[in-house]
């Protein structure tokens, strides 16, 4: 694991993306919430949410962070569900893992939620769009 001790304190802030392709119908029955397992918007919201909070224990070499915020967007289109993931810390280390991790978690539940109507669904790809804060400082896709 990095040594991240001496590093200072500072605010970051990281931006995920990904996407859950599926037939026409899943989507519909997706957005109106008539899939059998329920409203799958808004368990992938919390699953994208308790992911952050657990990257560490799933990634060997991630450190735990502080996060502060976490901001889940969940966009129902014609064939598939966009998925944006914004996690904020203040620590020593970034939290680009976190949000990937966060998306990846919301793309997985989608999928868990609609495989009754549709196995044929496509997970990707999921990537960092944005980071900020730390040495590196900004970077954006």
């Amino acid at each position: 694991m990095v040594e991240v001790g001496a590093k200072a304190e500072t605010a970051r802030e990281a931006i995920a993306s990904g996407e859950v392709h599926m037939t026409a119908e899943a989507a519909r029955l997706l957005a109106a919430g008539e899939l059998a397992k329920g409203d799958a918007l808004a368990v992938a919201r919390i699953a994208a949410i308790s992911a952050t909070k657990q990257a560490h224990l799933l990634i060997p070499l991630c450190h735990p962070v502080r996060v502060t915020g976490v901001d889940v967007e969940l966009v129902v289109h014609e064939t598939k569900v966009a998925i944006t993931v914004a996690v904020r810390a203040f620590d020593r280390t970034g939290v680009e893992m976190e949000a990937m991790t966060a998306v990846a978690a919301a793309a997985l539940t989608i999928y868990d939620m609609a495989k009754a109507v549709d196995r044929g669904m496509v997970i990707g790809p999921i990537m960092l769009e944005a980071k900020r804060g730390g040495r590196s400082g900004v970077w954006t896709r």
